[in-house]
């Protein structure tokens, strides 16, 4: 069957923990707790995750997990219809969150259109975000977060009704490209389904020095050496703002990319990162592991990102082991979490999880 505005690459069939307490509320970060850095604010107008408009239907249960021995915070979402419960259980969504974010940033609206479908969905804040644990906070890790979605894998593989054999991952910007690493090395996902995706870490530095100039990335690799420096020497982490306008100092300072973080971002996000994550940035390159994906990838293409390149997501469209799904929307990074992009990549998510996993679903 043709989807509208989905083209289809190559082809081939889907590939084949323990719990935690509850989170305690108090260590939730509160927008009036957040300081300045930089001189960038670290407030944001919360809206706790949501789609602006759109109701809450599946009822989020806070639940946890070990990673490398630190506990890491998540909601799980049971499925609310056995439309894709097979005879080994439910399919279930593992899913994480964007660069310096966390899983009340914008997630929320996709995981109860999936549990809706028929999937159980696990959303997780990496280790040191959110109301996870970790001594070491807001530490933007592509390797670290990676070691942190096998783990949430491992947890969702031994939720109660689930089927272990149909584990899917999904993922949105940053994480958008840790899903193609981990799914190629874990290699028993089901599928895996992207939007916005930042799958070269080269081609991001590029682009960083197109709109900000190289006097930008010079700044960021001093402030993130001497990071590196000071936690050789034993002392706290130097931060730097995730986010900031254009000429300021921060990781991302896209036109637009202010207005576009604290449209999504919940309450616990903080506006502050380790700045050696900066320095990482370019060894990140989630586009070397699609050859050897081994389940099939949706992926949503936002034409007119200009923070995760464009042309590196295509290119892992062309390269996956396992064939790809490709949506391309004529949009900004940010416009696929509201409004009319949303309904457009949210339904053709659904779609593809529905056609993906059908094959072993109860008529």
């Amino acid at each position: 069957m043709r989807v509208p505005g989905v083209r289809r690459r190559g082809g081939g069939a889907p590939g084949r923990g323990r719990r935690g307490a509850g989170v305690d509320p108090r260590r939730a970060v509160r927008p009036d707790q957040l300081t300045l850095v930089h001189g960038v604010r670290q407030d944001v107008t919360p809206h706790q995750g949501r789609t602006v408009g759109v109701p809450m239907t599946a009822t989020p249960h806070e639940t946890g997990f070990d990673s490398h021995g630190v506990r890491c915070a998540a909601w799980h979402l049971p499925a609310e219809s056995e439309a894709l419960t097979g005879p080994r259980g439910r399919p279930c969504v593992v899913m994480g969150h964007g660069f310096g974010a966390t899983r009340d940033a914008g997630l929320l609206p996709f995981a109860e259109r999936f549990a809706a479908a028929g999937a159980d969905v696990l959303v997780f804040d990496y280790r040191g975000y959110g109301t996870s644990d970790g001594d070491l906070r807001q530490e933007v890790n592509h390797l670290r977060h990676r070691q942190d979605y096998h783990s949430a894998i491992a947890h969702a593989r031994g939720l109660d009704g689930v089927d272990r054999d149909r584990i899917v991952l999904w993922g949105s910007s940053y994480s958008g490209g840790h899903v193609v690493p981990v799914a190629a090395r874990d290699g028993q996902v089901a599928a895996v389904i992207s939007q916005g995706a930042a799958m070269d870490g080269l081609a991001a530095l590029i682009e960083i020095a197109r709109y900000a100039g190289i006097r930008q990335l010079l700044k960021l690799t001093g402030h993130g050496l001497f990071d590196f420096a000071g936690a050789l020497l034993g002392r706290e982490p130097h931060r730097i703002p995730v986010v900031g306008p254009p000429g300021s100092l921060a990781a991302i300072t896209a036109d637009g990319a202010e207005t576009g973080y604290r449209s999504i971002m919940g309450p616990t996000f903080r506006n502050e990162m380790c700045a050696r994550g900066a320095v990482i940035i370019p060894l990140n390159r989630p586009v070397t592991s699609a050859s050897k994906l081994r389940a099939p990838i949706f992926l949503v293409v936002a034409d007119r990102d200009n923070i995760a390149p464009p042309s590196a997501v295509r290119a892992v469209a062309a390269k996956a082991g396992a064939g790809s799904e490709v949506l391309e929307l004529s949009c900004g990074h940010f416009d696929i979490y509201s409004g009319e992009m949303f309904e457009r990549s949210a339904q053709a998510q659904v779609g593809f999880l529905t056609r993906t996993l059908a094959v072993t679903a109860v008529a």
